[in-house]
Formats: C-alpha cells, structure tokens, sequence
C-alpha cells in the first residue's frame, strides 16, 4: 500500500479519534482504513495503536510516529499548494478551532463573508477551550483569548475584550447595585468552573493593581459561560463575563454593567497559526480576510463608545 496515503489514515485516526470518523473524512471504508493502519504496522515492524473494542490509544512509539510525520504531512501539503498558489486561488479544508463563545458569535458570522469570496475552501470549525498544540491536533488556525506564552507560534491581533460584571436591570432593582467590589458579599455571583473547579475569585483593577475578589457562587457554577450569560439575563445574579459575548445584550439593556471604573486590562484576541516555511494560499487568505475584520473599538464594544459620547 501506498505508504503517504496510509500516513495521511494514521494522521487523520489519530486527530479524530476513531476508524470511523477518519474512514467516513477520507471517503474510504473502515475496513480499508484499518488495512492502511496494519500494513503500515507491518512495514515497520511497530505497533502504533493500542485497540480495544471501544477505543485506541497511541503507543509509546505511536506518539513519537505520529509527531514526525504530521511535519512530513504539511510539507507535502504545502508542496501541494503551491499549484494553488500560482493560481491564486485558495481550495481545501481549513480546520479553524476557537473558544465556544467567540467562535459561535463571531467567527462563524465572519466565515459568511469569507465563504463568500472564496467558496472552493470548507471550513471545519472545532469550539473548544483545548489549548494542545495546533498542529498535533491538525488545526490549520486557532483563536486565543488572553496573553499568549508560546512562541513557536504566529500571532496577529484581531481586537481585544473587556472583562465585565453584569446583570439583569430587573436584578439591581431586587436587589441593589454594588458600587465596590467589595458590596458582591452581599450579592448571587454567577461562577465559572474549570475541569470541575469552581473559580471562587474574579479579577479586579483597584489603585492601578490587579486584585483577586472572592465570591460566592451560591446559585449557579458553570464550566460553559452561556449558560451564566442566560441566567444573568434571567435575573439570576451577577455575572463577570467577556465583552464579545454580552456587549450587544447591554447595548439592548438586556443587562447592565456595574463596578467599571474597576474593570480589568481588556484581553487581546489573536489568530494563531503555526510557523511555516511556506504559508499555505488557503490559510493566508484567512489571515489576510480577518485581519481588520473588527473596527475599533468592536462592534460589541460600541455601547461603551456611545456612552461615553452622550
């Protein structure tokens, strides 16, 4: 058997996580993807995968396998785009994963335009917090929200988020509006939790320092941020949640903001890939069509900019 296509299988087994869904994506039977797997086994004499009846998982030298041919793979595939290239004109997948919130609100709003200018290129949109690293998980493009700490990777700024403590106007007339951090004692929070772990502290700027406030998340904790959008907005409690996702609902006086004058530094959001000898045509076409893709202030920032010009 070929052995690029039965490298492109074990790629596309391992980022999927089944025979099945690599099968179903390569357009070949899941008996021929295992066949592809096994002889690709037997020609190196290695086990890659561990099977069970429900499940794989990545051997010792599955991993190490699978690490340096996805290098192998992009080279190939920008090989192949050069052809593209000299067309100019993008064609292929572009595999985008961005935060559940962002990439439900704007990302896929932005992508109609984009579709629209270039309708030969399908767009695979994955909505996650993962932060594993963008190539192993075969991501051409990602969205990150907050300061970045890997380097091996490219970055431009598409605009930048506030962080903010809403609620409902029906709630602050229950139950009165905190006018210091230090009043949310007296109020519901809202909490977020990660891996199971609620976050008993929110982030406040005071005196020009970068404060942690506890709080009591007595009511509602939530790994998913929606769902303490759409409880605040039920009059639920107060909620400390990004701009991008409640600016248009405070815009609709749908929620008030309060404690702003001890807002946070805003959080930049970027669009990430990783660094390439040749940049694919498909890929940089999505750089080029984001970059400058939000006004400034963003259009779920406009609210603020409104009032400030009352």
């Amino acid at each position: 058997m070929d052995r690029l296509t039965s490298m492109k299988v074990f790629a596309a087994v391992v980022r999927l996580g089944s025979f099945a869904a690599a099968a179903e994506e390569l357009d070949i039977s899941n008996t021929m993807c295992s066949k592809y797997i096994s002889n690709l086994e037997t020609s190196l004499g290695a086990r890659l995968l561990n099977r069970t009846t429900r499940q794989h998982s990545l051997t010792e030298v599955g991993s190490a396998y699978h690490k340096k041919i996805i290098d192998i793979l992009t080279e190939v595939e920008e090989a192949e785009q050069c052809v593209s290239e000299l067309q100019n004109h993008p064609v292929g997948t572009l595999r985008i994963m961005a935060p559940p919130s962002f990439g439900s609100f704007h990302i896929a709003r932005a992508i109609k335009g984009y579709k629209k200018r270039y309708p030969d290129v399908a767009i695979e949109l994955i909505l996650s917090d993962d932060f594993e690293n963008l190539v192993d998980r075969g991501m051409d493009l990602a969205i990150r929200i907050g300061e970045l700490e890997d380097s091996s990777v490219i970055a431009l700024k598409l605009s930048s988020s506030r962080l903010i403590v809403c609620a409902s106007p029906e709630y602050l007339k229950e139950n009165g509006t905190p006018y210091t951090p230090d009043d949310l004692s007296n109020h519901i929070c809202l909490g977020m939790c990660h891996n199971l772990v609620f976050s008993s502290n929110w982030s406040f700027n005071i005196d020009g320092n970068e404060t942690r406030i506890d709080i009591k998340g007595n009511y509602l904790k939530s790994n998913i941020a929606d769902a303490l959008r759409v409880a605040a907005i039920n009059g639920s409690g107060l909620a400390q949640l990004p701009s991008y996702m409640i600016g248009l609902d405070i815009q609709s006086e749908r929620l008030k903001p309060v404690l702003e004058k001890y807002e946070p530094d805003s959080l930049p959001i970027n669009l990430i890939y990783a660094h390439r000898k040749h940049l694919s045509v498909k890929i940089r076409s999505f750089v080029d069509y984001m970059n400058g893709y939000f006004e400034s202030p963003p259009y779920w920032d406009k609210w603020m900019y409104k009032e400030k010009h009352k």
